[in-house]
């Protein structure tokens, strides 16, 4: 499940006559380009403009397509333009919709949350099952990590040191996130396929999850931070990539068959994807 599929973004088109034939919509060919090139193709050109007296950063990717892209989302502003429009009719463009743009962009920031404390004291926040603790750490001879309604209790025989007990706490949410997805996958695998799939979790930047046409699943550790209706979803979308690998129709009737009402859940998971980026 990638990211960009679960956001709220906003596109505007700028179109241009021109004897270029439509290729909106694809990507560039880096067949025959080195790896300096396609990796520019592909991560664009940093750029800086004003829109409604505010600086913004944003990333021009240059596209075999006949209009000018702009999508706002985690990573912020991404403009994709044919090559033959020049940087000036570009920025014209990114200032008629700067109202736009600026507004997307403050609500996109809004939605960010911090994943780990920036602090490891006691006080700071902590996502944990789609509520907001507030770490407790003391110093014990053993180490234990022990969830309540209001707090995320951290026993360390060196609670002074952020570190460990930043690494005692990294540990402790992946082996809750194994706990939560595993039991999750088999159950629903088996209404959809007569084999257990293999899973692993991942640390990805991009995505809740994915499978591959080996039928793998791999699911990020951080569906333990959100709500656990929203998590369960996620686990259900990669386990209906078992029988569709893709986005069909009949992908989402698996889907549905096996979270009924799962088009809310989609749709709140949107307020919760900047975790990815955090």
């Amino acid at each position: 499940m990638d990211r960009r599929r679960s956001r709220a973004t906003g596109r505007a088109r700028v179109t241009r006559t021109s004897a270029h034939p439509a290729t909106a919509h694809l990507r560039l060919d880096e067949v025959g380009r080195g790896p300096d090139d396609a990796r520019r193709a592909r991560d664009g050109t940093p750029r800086r403009v004003v829109l409604a007296g505010e600086v913004v950063d944003y990333r021009l990717i240059r596209a075999r397509r006949r209009t000018i892209g702009m999508e706002v989302d985690l990573e912020g502003l991404t403009v994709r333009a044919p090559r033959w429009v020049t940087i000036t009719e570009i920025e014209s463009a990114l200032t008629e919709r700067a109202t736009w743009i600026v507004k997307a962009l403050a609500e996109w920031r809004g939605r960010r949350r911090d994943v780990m404390p920036r602090v490891w004291k006691s006080g700071a926040p902590i996502l944990y099952r789609g509520r907001e603790l507030a770490l407790e750490v003391f110093p014990s001879r053993r180490s234990t990590v022990a969830p309540d309604l209001f707090n995320l209790t951290v026993l360390h025989p060196h609670a002074h040191d952020e570190r460990e007990v930043a690494a005692l706490v990294s540990k402790w949410l992946k082996d809750e996130a194994w706990n939560l997805v595993a039991p999750q996958v088999i159950r629903y695998a088996q209404r959809v396929t007569s084999s257990t799939p293999a899973m692993r979790l991942s640390n990805a930047r991009s995505e809740w999850g994915s499978c591959n046409a080996r039928g793998e699943i791999r699911l990020n550790w951080r569906l333990v931070q959100l709500p656990p209706a929203l998590a369960e979803y996620i686990v259900a979308h990669e386990v209906a990539h078992l029988v569709e690998l893709n986005h069909s129709a009949r992908f989402w009737a698996i889907v549905e068959t096996l979270m009924p009402g799962h088009a809310a859940l989609r749709r709140e998971l949107e307020d919760w994807t900047a975790l990815l980026a955090a």
